[in-house]
């Protein structure tokens, strides 16, 4: 990312692996920005290979505010965050993008999730009964598959606060269709208290209890990954996760 200005920023991939994800915000952010009521930042222009530059790269808007990690959204953004996965968890077209690791039944991620659970309790205090319990739940609860567009990767570096007030939610490139619990599990990655939670699942329209039991099964498997990719070399990360695995431990 390079500012442009005051108001522009240019966003340019630096592996390969990114191109493709970037292209998917080129594609459908446009027509979801007018949809949310949090602003994204959709491209305003797409730049081409060139000039010794091999791939696709976007003029996006520059989004004020602080990640959500720096800076928590303060306890009256639990509706507004509900507003905005509402908005967003609508069905995506036939030719939308799809993942195999976000958005998927959470019995196919459960190998992975449970190694690393099983690590982190030999290096951590925060791998409790609960979060096990939460996650065995997650795993039990059923999904008749209906898709909807997810984000896939809301975790608190991919939200912007602004004066306490989500600003902006960034970095689309794991846009998908699939399982809208993954995105919920935001809630626990995000949202500070017990009852700013509880608040924000009231204000979502499913009650489902399947789907509350899969999104805070994806919140165990978000932390988990934060949490142990963060005791390597990355201890924002690593906070994030902490916290996101006391908030299920706790409730």
């Amino acid at each position: 990312m390079f500012r442009l200005g005051a108001e522009w920023a240019v966003r340019l991939p630096r592996r390969s692996v990114a191109v493709p994800l970037l292209e998917h915000e080129q594609r459908w952010l446009p027509a979801l920005a007018a949809k949310l009521p949090i602003a994204i930042p959709a491209p305003a222009r797409v730049g081409h290979p060139g000039e010794g530059y091999p791939w696709n790269w976007s003029v996006v808007p520059w989004l004020r505010g602080t990640t959500a990690d720096i800076t928590p959204p303060d306890e009256d953004q639990a509706e507004p965050l509900a507003r905005f996965l509402q908005c967003l968890h609508v069905a995506a077209p036939l030719d939308a993008p799809t993942s195999r690791v976000r958005g998927v039944p959470l019995t196919q991620r459960a190998a992975v999730v449970e190694e690393r659970l099983h690590r982190l309790e030999s290096r951590t205090s925060v791998v409790t009964p609960a979060v096990w319990r939460a996650w065995q739940h997650a795993l039990e609860a059923p999904w008749e598959g209906e898709s909807t567009w997810i984000h896939g990767d809301l975790h608190a570096r991919n939200v912007l606060v602004d004066h306490g007030t989500i600003s902006g939610i960034i970095d689309w490139g794991d846009i998908a269709s699939g399982d809208k619990a993954t995105d919920l599990a935001a809630i626990w990655m995000l949202l500070p208290s017990t009852a700013c939670r509880q608040r924000s699942m009231a204000a979502y329209p499913d009650r489902s209890e399947a789907l509350w039991a899969r999104a805070l099964g994806w919140a165990v498997l978000f932390g988990a990954l934060l949490l142990e990719t963060g005791l390597e070399d990355h201890p924002r990360h690593a906070r994030m996760g902490e916290l996101t695995l006391r908030r299920i431990a706790a409730e």
